[in-house]
């Protein structure tokens, strides 16, 4: 549920079509295999349409069509109203009447801008409500003379009778600009999970069929079939600090769990080199050895954090060209100490809300990083790290579509950068609008990383737990997402923001929530028996299987990969 505060709202309240994914008897058909394997109500699959996950980051001569011939927007016009600006002015604004909203309900919000003024101008998308108002539930660059798209959506905590849901410029400015192909579609909580279900069948998971034989070729029907998923494909996992050198309990906990690590703050330049010269990888070098003996891969984090307050104090005093010098030392030492050892390095952290760099060495700085660290590591994706992308669309420093210009610009200078780090530090999740920022991103076709996911600690550990779940399944259940990481260090003082366990190693209900999608979110061992035509065949997750077959007095040993693809994964077995 969206976050949305107290206000006197009440002062505030005064196309073309598309049938781009719902409809199609394919998508009703799947949706009904769905309701099978997941045991959701079938009801769902018929009174509302699949999720559209179009998106569109580039400024259009014409509006696309808009997503679900419109929605409940189908036969509405835009009013010009006087609103409250940004600034508390009133400007003249676009907006939508909305009535009987419901609670609970997810909206999902798009619409074409077209803006009549000079220059590039941030447009937000409001909400408000008899008693609240959502500041943000979309938020779009638009340009001067073609149309960009915008696309949100919020969740309400109370039922409305009536709403109105506005656009304008995120100054306050009075700007003109016109809208076409809105569309505002509500999914109940059962059709957005049965939406989240359905994605997570076809990206996470695979059909196998395992067929036994003699050695003759005859099939073999009634063979015994033992199946075991003993490694999972998605990396899921949590950082760590060094806490955990020494501390077996804490050691044990870890690896029974994840696949993937990243360490807190060990790698950060101030804790590497604290005075100039005087390097120190010590505490990093047993962490990683903790990692490698457990097999589980780790990302390295962060090269450069833009932020002077995080930078080491000696390198703020250095001059232009001491600290060019000092920059091209700590990528060469850094990389050369752990070449091929990290899959990911985060080459420029927070750098839509932090330039010291770029403010010392010029705009080309953080592409000169990149430059260096790939020929340093070739084979380690690089990514741009920010929070407030995926978290909110309220800060201005990080919409989705200023990410995506910054991400453009780098790769447009050379920049071999592959990957989107979204840092994901919660407080409500609004999972429309979570879930529409994915898809905008998704348009570059980068991987996607939520880097330190957790939930603000103003709330109780209760609420942590509940809004975690909707965080994480949102986060898995989206394709171009290719990872997830908590940021849950444990310190003997607790967490950054969200433990997922006590000292004792004692379950929080955030805990318990990982530990209850961790087994959901693997398949487990599979028993059974070979059919008329022996095979045996499941739907599993991607990852690396374990398989035994016996037939008789003899039984054989194999093991296979199951990695993404439409196509059914067959593998044969002779005894």
């Amino acid at each position: 549920m969206p976050n949305s505060s107290p206000n006197n709202a009440s002062s505030f309240l005064g196309k073309e079509k598309t049938w781009e994914t719902m409809g199609r008897p394919s998508s009703i058909c799947l949706f009904l295999i769905l309701g099978l394997f997941s045991g959701l109500s079938l009801a769902s699959a018929f009174d509302g349409p699949p999720y559209d996950s179009s998106a569109y980051t580039e400024c259009k001569p014409h509006a696309e069509k808009p997503l679900y011939n419109g929605g409940i927007l189908e036969d509405q016009q835009p009013e010009y109203t006087w609103v409250i600006g940004a600034k508390g002015n009133p400007v003249y604004s676009p907006a939508f009447r909305l009535q009987n909203l419901a609670q609970d309900t997810f909206y999902c919000f798009s619409t074409w801008v077209k803006i009549n003024d000079a220059g590039s101008v941030l447009i937000r998308a409001t909400l408000v409500t008899e008693t609240t108002i959502q500041n943000c539930t979309g938020t779009v660059v638009a340009e001067r003379g073609c149309w960009s798209f915008l696309k949100g959506g919020f969740v309400l905590t109370a039922p409305s009778s009536s709403s109105i849901l506005y656009l304008q410029a995120s100054e306050g400015r009075d700007i003109s600009m016109v809208l076409s192909s809105y569309s505002l579609q509500p999914f109940t909580e059962e059709q957005w999970r049965l939406n989240q279900q359905y994605k997570i069948n076809k990206a996470r998971k695979r059909a196998v069929a395992i067929h036994v034989s003699s050695k003759d070729g005859v099939e073999l029907e009634g063979a015994e079939i033992t199946v075991t998923q003993v490694a999972k494909d998605f990396p899921f996992g949590s950082a760590i600090a060094k806490t955990i050198i020494g501390n077996l309990r804490y050691q044990s906990w870890f690896k029974e769990r994840f696949n993937a690590a990243v360490f807190e703050n060990e790698l950060k330049w101030y804790a590497t080199e604290p005075k100039q010269g005087q390097i120190n990888y010590t505490i990093p070098d047993q962490m990683l050895e903790l990692l490698r003996a457990n097999q589980i891969i780790v990302r390295g984090h962060n090269i450069f954090w833009e932020d002077p307050k995080y930078t080491p104090e000696w390198v703020l005093n250095l001059t232009d060209s001491m600290l060019q010098s000092a920059v091209n030392s700590r990528i060469k030492s850094l990389m050369e100490k752990y070449k091929e050892e990290f899959i990911h390095w985060d080459v420029s952290n927070e750098m839509l809300h932090f330039d010291f760099y770029e403010q010392r060495l010029g705009r080309n700085a953080t592409l000169s990083f990149f430059e260096t660290a790939h020929k340093s590591d070739p084979l380690a994706t690089l990514f741009l790290n920010e929070f407030n992308v995926v978290e909110t669309c309220d800060d201005v420093n990080s919409t989705v579509d200023t990410y995506i210009s910054r991400l453009r610009e780098l790769r447009l200078g050379g920049a071999t950068m592959d990957g989107i780090g979204l840092e994901g530090h919660f407080t409500v999740p609004n999972l429309p609008l979570m879930r529409a920022i994915l898809d905008k991103l998704a348009t570059l076709g980068l991987p996607i990383w939520l880097t330190e996911v957790d939930i603000s600690k103003t709330l109780t550990k209760e609420t942590q737990g509940l809004y975690l779940e909707e965080v994480l399944r949102e986060g898995f259940s989206h394709p171009s997402v290719k990872g997830i990481m908590m940021w849950t260090a444990l310190h003997p003082y607790g967490c950054y923001q969200m433990c997922l366990t006590d000292n004792e190693f004692r379950n929080l209900p955030a805990g318990d929530v990982v530990d209850k999608l961790l087994k959901e979110w693997q398949t487990g061992t599979l028993e059974g028996h070979t059919d008329g035509q022996g095979s045996f065949s499941f739907h599993g997750f991607l990852g690396e299987y374990k398989v035994t077959a016996r037939y008789g007095d003899k039984s054989v040993n194999s093991s296979f990969s199951l990695s993404q693809g439409d196509e059914t994964r067959h593998f044969n077995i002779q005894i």
